[in-house]
Order: C-alpha cells, then structure tokens, then sequence
C-alpha cells in the first residue's frame, strides 16, 4: 500500500513566529508600553479581533489603500459582514461609542496592545499580523494632548534604548481648509498628471491627499515643488499647529517639519505625525530651540523653505495624529480626538541592529534533580514551595537518569543542584550540592527553603 505523503506546513506568507529565545524583546516593549501608559493615565481597553466591515469602510476611508486591497474581510454563516482589524482607532472609537463613554469625565484617555491584520506585500518590518501599542485620547481639542501622546512615545524609544528617534510633523487641516486645500492641489497637479504614476491619476480624483504618499520616484519628484498644506489651511488650524510646536520645545523632543506628510486614513485632521530612528534633517529642531532656522514656533514660517528630506527612511516605526470627527462619522456626538501607534515589530527590528541588551527572565539557581516514584511525586510540592517563597527553580521531572539531569542542570547555568531520591523522600530529608566545589549537604524538607536562602546569600 502506497504511503501517503504528509504536507510539510509552514507559516502563513507575512506572518512570523515568535520564538522563545526572542520573547525577552517581547516583554520589554510590552511591559515599558504599559508602564508609560498607565502613568500617564491612558486606561488599557481590548477590543474584538475582528468587526463590522463598514466600520473601517466608514471610519477609515473607502479610497484608502487599507479598504481598497489590504483588509481580511469574510461573511460568516450567520451572513455578517466581518473584518479582522487593519488598525486600532475606528474600533477604539466604536468602543467609545457604544459604551456610552461620552458621559465619562473628558478626556477619555485610553491605550491598547495587540495583533492587527492587513493583506500587505510582506518585506522587513512589514507584516500581514502585526502588533501594535495604540495610545487614543478622546474629548481633548486642545494640542496639549498631541504633545502628550508625543512625548509619551518619545519615551518610550529612549527608555528602551533607541537612539536618535525623531518625529515629523505636519498639519493636513480641518473640514473648513479642505476645499482650499484641495483647489490648490489639484491645481498644482493638473498640468503635470501625464507625469504621475497610473495610481496616482487615479488616486488625484478619489482623495487627492495620497497622491504624497507614493513613493513611484516620479511622483516624489513633482511632490518637491507641490503646494506645501501649511500655507493653505484656516488661521485656527495654523494656531493649533503654532501652540504644538511651542509644546514640543517645551518637552525637548527633537522633530522635524515636512509640509507634504499626510496618513493613509481619511479620518485625520490637524495635526500629523510619523517617528523615525535618526538625527532630524533640514525644517528641524532639536527639541531645544535650535533647528536650521532656529526656534520653529511660528507655523506662518513653515512656507518660507521647500522641505529638504531627512536621511532616507525605511519604514517609520510610530505614527498618529488627530481626528476631530471619525466618533461624529461613526454616528457619535462630535468629539475632538488624537491618538497614535508603535509598531513592535518596527520597534525590535531596530532594537536589534542598535545591539540593545534587553534583560532576559530571571535565571534559576536552584535545580532540582530527582529519582524514584515517590521522590517525583513529592518533587512536584517542593516545587511550589519554591514558587511561594519566590525563588526560581527549574526541575525536569519526566526525567529518570540522574546523569541526564546533572546535564540540563549545567546547561541552564545552576549553581546549586538539589538531589531527592527514594532514601531522601523516605527520610524527608533533601541534598543541596554546590556544582563549582561539589560540596553537599543534607538538611531536613522542613528548612529546605530556609537553607536554599543561605546558600544563595553567600
């Protein structure tokens, strides 16, 4: 009988497997995420892996690149129409919504950690699943609560180790700016549309913001000489830019201007951001008032210089911005908003090129090797008595070869093995051995604990 070959499986193509040697990078973006986020009074909320798809054709834009061709949607046998999240804020926004939020006390300041999911052509720091830590504010009109959420995930990179991380800033208007904005785009563009990429010809007519977004060297190119969004927005949106800039030298943070940066969401306003690992280019400042132009606090000024790029990127490994009507789109009352989010994977590709050291779990000391039925039995009481006293421990317990347990013992870097057999368990007696000196002791089961305490003070 011929034998059926079996499938070798594999991953799913974008997808990656987070092995145990890597989750100490892990652990510490996600617990440094949480610290800052708790700190500074974002509250964690968890929302569904997958929801209805007209929240993200609503919320994020049916001409976005998201809507268009990187969603997971699928009809259940129920006939709903559902999608697994491409992004945090439209959930987080439904979320408010629908559990009455809006009658909590202003703002509502809430952070999120979790996978996302987009049917993107997978390269390095870009994946179909993906995780992020998402920091949304909502209730706020102020720009003191960007500067927050800004200094925030400055914080962050610096306090896990990055070096040189940076933000670009831009504001892209409210629905008051969008028609002149528009005019003068559109403008720009349309004795120049021969030269623009088949997508962008299109893109031009369904939202014409995109089209900067492109990376088609061509289409950069004519972007060099574009309309700068700054110098077309209403005067209320250039003193919201103008009070951000003033916080951001206020908190040190170093950033740099570009006057074409957008998102690929329908639902910003105002204020945009992107962060990058490196020094700030031109159109920048330190965070301390010195820049290429010196203090940028006057956003008038912003159109006074064509932006000259910062050093090629990558991929920027933190974005966000404002969104003053996505909670009023989704059928909310109108809410001002702002938020942002870090990729962790972005993050831990960088944390990795910069050789940053991220401490490991704390490594056991104690061993405990054992022999014997009744000896396995009582091991697994001893073990949680390490475990109640706070002390790792580490045990193999299927194991029968004491030789075979010496080894893993070695290996794992145990200074003190612990040896229990048959004659120990019957005398409830246990042998500690220091494995350098092979110096051992035996001491009753009742001050295990105590003496293993000794021990390790010495």
């Amino acid at each position: 009988m011929k034998k059926t070959k079996i499938k070798a499986f594999q991953r799913p193509r974008g997808t990656h497997d987070i092995l145990p040697e890597a989750l100490h990078y892990w652990k510490a973006v996600r617990e440094k995420a949480e610290e800052l986020s708790v700190f500074y009074g974002f509250r964690h909320i968890e929302t569904p892996h997958f929801e209805d798809v007209d929240l993200f054709y609503h919320g994020v834009g049916t001409a976005t690149d998201i809507v268009e061709k990187q969603m997971y949607s699928f009809k259940t046998r129920g006939g709903d129409q559902l999608t697994l999240r491409p992004e945090g804020t439209a959930p987080v926004a439904r979320a408010y919504i629908e559990n009455g939020m809006v009658n909590e006390s202003h703002p509502v300041k809430l952070w999120y950690e979790g996978s996302f999911f987009r049917h993107e052509s997978p390269q390095k720091g870009r994946f179909r699943e993906f995780h992020q830590w998402g920091l949304e504010a909502l209730g706020e009109e102020g720009p003191v609560i960007e500067a927050e959420i800004i200094q925030v995930i400055h914080l962050f990179f610096r306090e896990i180790g990055i070096a040189d991380s940076y933000v670009e800033l831009n504001s892209i208007g409210c629905r008051e700016c969008r028609s002149a904005i528009r005019a003068q785009i559109m403008g720009y563009y349309r004795s120049r549309s021969r030269k623009l990429c088949v997508n962008c010809r299109r893109r031009i007519k369904e939202n014409y913001f995109r089209i900067f977004d492109c990376k088609e060297e061509k289409c950069v190119q004519l972007r060099e000489n574009a309309p700068q969004i700054i110098e077309h927005v209403c005067d209320s949106c250039k003193n919201h830019f103008r009070t951000l800039l003033e916080f951001m030298e206020e908190i040190q943070v170093p950033y740099t201007l570009n006057p074409h940066l957008v998102r690929g969401l329908d639902y910003y306003t105002k204020t945009v951001f992107e962060f990058f690992v490196g020094k700030p280019g031109a159109n920048a400042s330190d965070g301390n008032g010195e820049g290429v132009r010196g203090n940028q606090g006057d956003a008038e000024q912003l159109a006074e210089d064509r932006h000259d790029h910062s050093p090629k990127h990558s991929f920027a490994i933190a974005s966000g911005g404002r969104y003053d009507g996505l909670v009023e789109l989704l059928g909310g009352r109108p809410t001002p908003a702002a938020g942002g989010a870090v990729g962790f994977e972005r993050v831990i590709e960088v944390m990795r090129q910069q050789k940053i050291k991220v401490p490991h779990d704390k490594s056991a000391k104690i061993y405990l090797v054992q022999l014997g039925d009744l000896a396995k039995r009582k091991s697994l009481k001893i073990v949680e008595q390490f475990r109640h006293a706070g002390i790792p421990i580490r045990a193999t317990l299927a194991k029968d070869s004491i030789k075979s347990q010496f080894t893993l013992a070695g290996k794992v870097g145990a200074e003190f093995v612990l040896v229990f057999g048959q004659k120990e368990a019957l005398d409830e007696e246990i042998i500690i051995r220091e494995m350098n000196s092979g110096i051992q002791e035996t001491i009753p089961l009742t001050k295990l604990i105590e003496s293993v305490k000794r021990h390790l003070k010495k």
